[in-house]
């Protein structure tokens, strides 16, 4: 992809990413920072604090439910953002890997991504949480509904889709545009993946800098985006789903 040369169009790209992300992940990152600060400021240490990801947003169960479909499909909408707006630039979906050229290699990529990511990464979150340099991060408490585990798939597919597409597919594409170098791009992406995730603590924001600096890396070499979006959405399922069902059950669990 070409650098970007125009005075008033790198000005223009430069607006639309603080926009882009006030309004998205890079506001949630700050204030990700701000329940740290909170969460530090307490007299408890951190690993006796805990934090929930998917927690029930109505009282009435239809309600709830609705609520937490629409709170996915927020997330759909962030990443629809981003591809439109590179879209709109002449930047079709499948020249991020955003198409069904090779749904058998994603799928492949996206369970190895998977595991790669996920075995270590739950050590690396348990090592944190016991050293007491993170909380203990609650993926669900949701009711035991009939719909949970529905709603926690979608909310899996909605983070997968919105971290994806904005912070991997979007921002180092315009960051390329920008004349970046693709070292510079990835680490920048990287740190903003971790950045909001700071409300789990500095082992949340660690193991998702270098998750960013993993995953980044794959697509800058393999220009497949799905393989990622399948790849984050199969870890947030297990951590999500799989939680609820072996809460109270495995003594190691928070």
């Amino acid at each position: 992809m070409s650098t970007v040369t125009d005075p008033a169009r790198r000005r223009m790209i430069k607006i639309e990413l603080v926009i882009v992300f006030a309004v998205t992940l890079g506001l949630s990152g700050l204030r990700s920072l701000l329940a740290l600060l909170d969460a530090l400021l307490r007299p408890e240490p951190l690993n006796q604090q805990s934090v929930a990801i998917n927690v029930s947003r109505a009282a009435r169960d239809l309600i709830d439910l609705l609520a937490q479909v629409t709170a996915a499909a927020g997330l759909v909408a962030w990443a629809a953002l981003g591809a439109y707006l590179l879209w709109r630039d002449g930047i079709r979906p499948a020249c991020v890997g955003l198409d069904r050229a090779q749904p058998g290699r994603d799928v492949l990529r996206g369970v190895g991504l998977a595991a790669l990511i996920g075995i270590p990464g739950l050590g690396f979150y348990l090592l944190a949480w016991r050293s007491g340099a993170s909380l203990a991060v609650v993926p669900s408490t949701l009711d035991d509904t009939w719909w949970r585990p529905v709603a926690l798939t979608l909310s899996a597919v909605g983070n997968a889709l919105a971290e994806e597409v904005l912070v991997v597919g979007y921002l180092i594409t315009r960051l390329r545009q920008l004349g970046l170098r693709e070292n510079s791009s990835l680490a920048l992406a990287a740190v903003l993946r971790g950045s909001y995730h700071f409300y789990q603590g500095f082992g949340g924001f660690i193991g998702n800098v270098v998750m960013g600096l993993v995953f980044g890396r794959v697509w800058q070499r393999t220009n497949r985006l799905w393989a990622l979006v399948i790849a984050h959405t199969l870890l947030d399922v297990v951590a999500f789903v799989g939680y609820t069902v072996l809460r109270g059950t495995v003594a190691w669990l928070p």
